[in-house]
């Protein structure tokens, strides 16, 4: 279990990897603009913050800085393109696709890394080559999907850009 964890921010970021991987497809799926959606999304914002704080914690691959910090970076800053146009209702008339597009992302990236997460635990695989296919799969998928899906999407979780919508 220890190599699976590490250590007490190991286990952390395990346990908010999982919460967030709920979380984030519960919001992908579930009708938006509900108490429900806020409600779960908010959990999912709660657990994916702690995700990138222990992220933040772990040398243990690396000994130090390394890919996986920058995509943490990247996570941090699709969440956060997510949720100020959410607070702040802003830009007026695309704040809220604006939210529905970087959140989605932020979901597909997490998918991509649990993706690259189990394939880099497969004995004598090579580790960057399956970083690389998972996160390049995952996202292309993801891509392909949100294509074909976001105009149906907007109009079936009946997604409009108010000034004044919480």
């Amino acid at each position: 279990m220890s190599n699976l964890v590490g250590d007490t921010i190991g286990l952390i970021h395990l346990l908010s990897s999982i919460l967030a991987l709920i979380f984030g497809t519960m919001v992908l799926v579930m009708k938006k603009g509900t108490k429900k959606h806020k409600q779960i999304g908010y959990a999912y914002v709660a657990s994916m913050s702690i995700l990138i704080l222990t992220a933040f914690m772990i040398f243990r691959l690396f000994k130090g800085w390394g890919i996986f910090h920058y995509t943490t970076v990247l996570s941090l800053l699709t969440l956060l393109a997510g949720m100020i146009p959410i607070w702040t209702k802003k830009p007026i008339n695309k704040w809220l696709n604006l939210h529905f597009s970087f959140m989605y992302w932020s979901v597909i990236g997490l998918y991509a890394a649990f993706a690259a997460e189990v394939l880099v635990r497969i004995p004598e695989t090579p580790f960057f080559s399956m970083v690389g296919i998972a996160t390049g799969g995952i996202m292309i998928i993801g891509g392909v999907i949100f294509g074909i899906n976001k105009s149906k999407w907007i109009k079936t979780f009946g997604i409009k850009n108010k000034k004044h919508d919480n």
